[in-house]
């Protein structure tokens, strides 16, 4: 299933013990995800959400995260392991953070977005920014929305003890380029990107029964 990477494997099954253990994982829709390169596009409220989507594809994805992350001594030498790629705030002028997810990219891997840039504050939407829409105007692949339900009753922003809750992860159907970029003269072009992932992730009802 993965590479050589023994620190990306011991994370995967962690997570997926972890998630399992603080609550019933369903997932939906892992038909739709492309097998060529993809970004995966989420609603974002809670720490756990990147090691819960990771945890759901049965294959190796990758992670992207801010630069100065990597100036921690303990997460500078685990993330790069972690299949973690790190970027600049400014993400349009990060030209090596670009190489390497089209590298990424075109090497049939998936990467996971956050096109609310943050986690929210109160489990709600909020405001989509233009870094998603820039990397996927730019990077013109498939982008998977993903729906998260029950990742804010788990770990809620500004607390650390997780509480036990139902966890569900809804891939939605894929939005090719003529769906999502508006064109390069159409005004905040990426934000208007970004905000077209929102809308599809908002379209996404909570399942019920599982479905497998």
């Amino acid at each position: 299933m993965f590479t050589d990477k023994l620190l990306y494997s011991l994370v995967y099954y962690g997570a997926r013990a972890f998630m399992h253990t603080f609550g019933r994982l369903d997932v939906y829709g892992l038909e739709n995800i492309p097998k060529c390169g993809c970004l995966i596009a989420s609603n974002h409220v809670s720490f756990i959400d990147p090691p819960l989507i990771g945890s759901s594809i049965p294959k190796e994805m990758f992670f992207l995260a801010r630069k100065t992350l990597n100036d921690n001594p303990i997460l500078g030498r685990v993330l790069p392991h972690c299949n973690v790629i790190p970027v600049d705030r400014d993400g349009g002028s990060d030209v090596a953070a670009f190489k390497k997810m089209f590298k990424v990219l075109r090497d049939g891997h998936s990467i996971l977005l956050f096109p609310e840039g943050t986690r929210s504050k109160d489990g709600k939407f909020g405001k989509a920014q233009g870094g998603a829409g820039l990397i996927a105007c730019k990077a013109r692949v498939p982008v998977v929305p993903v729906r998260l339900f029950g990742t804010n009753e788990v770990l809620q922003r500004g607390t650390f003890l997780p509480k036990r809750a139902e966890l569900k992860v809804c891939f939605g159907k894929p939005m090719y380029p003529e769906e999502f970029d508006p064109g390069k003269d159409f005004p905040d072009r990426f934000r208007e990107a970004s905000r077209r992932f929102m809308a599809r992730i908002a379209e996404m009802e909570e399942p019920g029964a599982p479905k497998y």
